[in-house]
């Protein structure tokens, strides 16, 4: 009930707000340096992608921590709210958020708010330049077990994907938006992505899938097919459209 109502006061003061100028504040938080100790000016390592890139030295001991804070008005659907930071050629370099509860956030007035501490998912600081920050929130979707086989019925060494048309986001004035969606997987559970990476729903907690794909089973379903090695799992997740995407806008990482 609570969330409910934060999200109702956060949609009213959208009102007051134009989509997309989030509040996007890169701080400088330096560590306490020894007396009369120049500061060191920070440098960066690259990021690790298939696009070349220049080369950076990693940060020396002592600089400056950076710190980005990004505020953003959520859009009014009640659910769990995954985040990720993208970098100028659109790769995913840090998933923020993966599935979080509003109370995982600070609440301010009229947005909710984070912090990003300029760093990718491997811990190395990213190379200075152009970011964004972007997500979506995704309501309680419908999993359950359809079958399990000893033998897989379709082809699981395929990357397959499916066309995913999502609900509209009224803040941001927009038509439904359309996303492909995938099965990952790692150590501990599966999970849908989105084409860039970023995870926004858990299908299961299952450590050992080894391989997965997906196929649509309808308008508003997808079947996921995952194989432990022992038999291959048939899960059908209804309610896929039931996600709204979200854009804190662009923001310089010195």
């Amino acid at each position: 009930m609570q969330s409910l109502h934060l999200r109702s006061r956060l949609f009213t003061a959208a009102t007051f707000l134009l989509f997309g100028n989030a509040i996007l504040v890169l701080a400088q938080e330096p560590s306490a340096p020894a007396l009369e100790t120049p500061s060191v000016a920070p440098s960066a390592v690259p990021i690790t992608s298939p696009t070349p890139s220049p080369s950076f030295s990693p940060p020396p001991a002592g600089t400056p921590a950076r710190s980005v804070r990004i505020s953003f008005l959520p859009p009014p659907l009640e659910g769990t709210i995954s985040l990720g930071i993208y970098n100028e050629w659109d790769q995913l370099v840090r998933v923020l958020h993966q599935e979080a509860d509003l109370d995982e956030f600070t609440v301010g007035e009229d947005a909710l708010s984070t912090k990003w501490d300029g760093r990718d998912d491997n811990g190395q600081a990213v190379a200075p330049g152009k970011y964004q920050a972007r997500g979506f929130v995704v309501a309680n979707l419908k999993t359950e077990r359809v079958n399990s086989s000893p033998a897989g019925p379709v082809d699981l060494n395929g990357n397959a994907s499916v066309a995913i048309k999502l609900m509209a986001n009224p803040l941001a004035k927009d038509e439904r938006p359309t996303i492909q969606l995938s099965v990952g997987f790692d150590d501990e559970n599966s999970y849908l992505k989105t084409a860039d990476g970023l995870p926004v729903y858990t299908i299961a907690n299952k450590p050992n899938v080894r391989r997965a794909t997906v196929a649509k089973a309808g308008e508003k379903a997808i079947d996921v097919w995952e194989d432990d090695g022992a038999s291959v799992e048939q899960i059908r997740i209804s309610n896929v459209d039931k996600m709204m995407a979200f854009d804190c806008g662009d923001f310089v990482v010195k």
